[in-house]
């Protein structure tokens, strides 16, 4: 009998201790064979493995600094047109009076009144029974979010999301134009636009070559795993005409700006052109045929075509000397940078707010607002530059580059290039890199 129990047992051992450990009773065995027992041991810790490794791990979801699973209530939505706060939260049970103190609390952190049309939202509910939504969270952008407590329970918080920023680079060549090329290489206008910003100063973008080619090392920003947009151009090259231009980031404290392969810095005296993202309709021509007026008329100024609203930047600091209106300029305003430039745009559409006759202006700053207004037949802008009194083409002046980095930053300077020339499988003119080793011996 003792032999037919133990046969038993051993062909039914794993079901049993299943059993055992999910009803918690205990199983005793007799036996004289000791290694039939720890055979039966190891068969039940086994046994045990299997089943809690087999249980499922809940990983807990986790957005805006809560744990999403402990809410009974969470709801993703975006603001309609035309949709207040207060609009949303009365649905969620928030009182009118607590919504209103809410708009007084948030001026300081994120007004309430600069909800937008389209962006996404989150209402946090802990208890949908009673009592009112707990949160409403307000994504304002891709880099941040407000998190907005419903019953006292904390302050109102703008957080900023982590940004992982990742180092790119690309390069082209024109067939037709820039934005054609760089919208081809599947890279966004913004990237465009700060490539110009790089090399606005050394190169005509309104004035551009088929065969040209371009040559990029930029930062691109991503938040949760998605790209919110690029941080920062950090080497630029562009080759035309058989000359090559260069922008490089150096942000060593105090010299923070974009430099040339020489180490001289990009900002100079003149922008190119006082408008982006146009191209250049008519040029300066002593004997141009006026398009309204019908006669050959002396053109003074360098025409740049672009969309109505497009912003008019001043090329250079100065102070605004005139500013008004007549029948063949428009409404337009003048310039004087020293005592022997100045510059002037003409047709605007309208005028920046602020800015006036005696105003002191900057480098970059949005003047106004392309248009056509007096003799136009199409926005543009005619941006006209004076030398001593006379106007001249500025397309065809030179001016003197500014001064290198001082000679002490000039080796740290270079091996900032270096390691982003090779990084684009670029190599200096051989005349620039005589040039920059004089430099750095001075």
């Amino acid at each position: 009998m003792e032999k037919e129990n133990l046969n038993f047992f051993k062909k039914n051992s794993v079901i049993l201790l299943l059993l055992a450990l999910l009803t918690g009773s205990s199983i005793y065995f007799v036996s004289t064979d000791q290694l039939d027992q720890n055979k039966l041991q190891a068969s039940a810790l086994k046994a045990s493995e299997i089943e809690l490794g087999s249980l499922p791990i809940v990983i807990p979801t986790k957005k805006f600094g809560f744990v999403l699973d402990t809410f009974q209530l969470v709801k993703k939505d975006t603001i309609q047109k035309n949709q207040f706060l207060a609009d949303i939260l009365l649905k969620y049970g928030v009182e009118y009076q607590y919504i209103d103190q809410l708009a007084k609390d948030s001026k300081d952190v994120f007004d309430i009144r600069q909800l937008r049309a389209g962006k996404p939202y989150t209402i946090l509910n802990q208890d949908t029974l009673g009592g009112g939504a707990d949160y409403f969270i307000y994504e304002p952008n891709i880099e941040s979010y407000v998190v907005y407590p419903l019953k006292g329970n904390g302050a109102i918080e703008k957080i900023q999301k982590p940004i992982i920023l990742n180092t790119e680079s690309m390069k082209g060549s024109i067939e037709s134009s820039l934005w054609k090329a760089m919208t081809d290489a599947g890279v966004s206008y913004e990237l465009t636009a700060k490539m110009e910003d790089a090399l606005q100063w050394s190169v005509d973008f309104h004035h551009i070559n088929k065969g040209d080619e371009f040559n990029l090392i930029y930062d691109e920003k991503f938040v949760d795993d998605q790209s919110a947009g690029v941080e920062r151009v950090k080497a630029a090259h562009y080759k035309t005409s058989g000359n090559d231009y260069f922008a490089i980031w150096y942000d060593k404290e105090g010299l923070e700006g974009y430099y040339d392969e020489l180490g001289r810095p990009m900002a100079k005296t003149f922008l190119k052109a006082p408008v982006k993202y146009s191209r250049i309709s008519s040029r300066y021509n002593l004997r141009r045929f006026h398009p309204v007026q019908k006669r050959v008329k002396p053109h003074y100024g360098t025409d740049y075509a672009a969309p109505y609203g497009t912003p008019i930047f001043a090329v250079a600091d100065g102070v605004i000397s005139k500013k008004g209106y007549t029948r063949g300029n428009g409404n337009y305003i003048k310039i004087r940078h020293d005592k022997v430039y100045s510059t002037q745009y003409l047709h605007m559409q309208r005028f920046a707010t602020g800015v006036n006759r005696g105003s002191h202006v900057k480098q970059g700053q949005v003047i106004g607002y392309v248009g056509s207004t007096g003799l136009a037949t199409g926005p543009h802008v005619c941006f006209r530059f004076w030398k001593n009194g006379k106007q001249v083409n500025h397309l065809a002046l030179s001016f003197p580059p500014p001064d290198p980095l001082p000679k002490e930053e000039l080796d740290d300077f270079f091996i900032v290039r270096d390691q982003y020339l090779n990084a684009l499988n670029l190599e200096l003119p051989k005349a620039t890199e005589v040039d920059s080793t004089s430099l750095s011996s001075k």
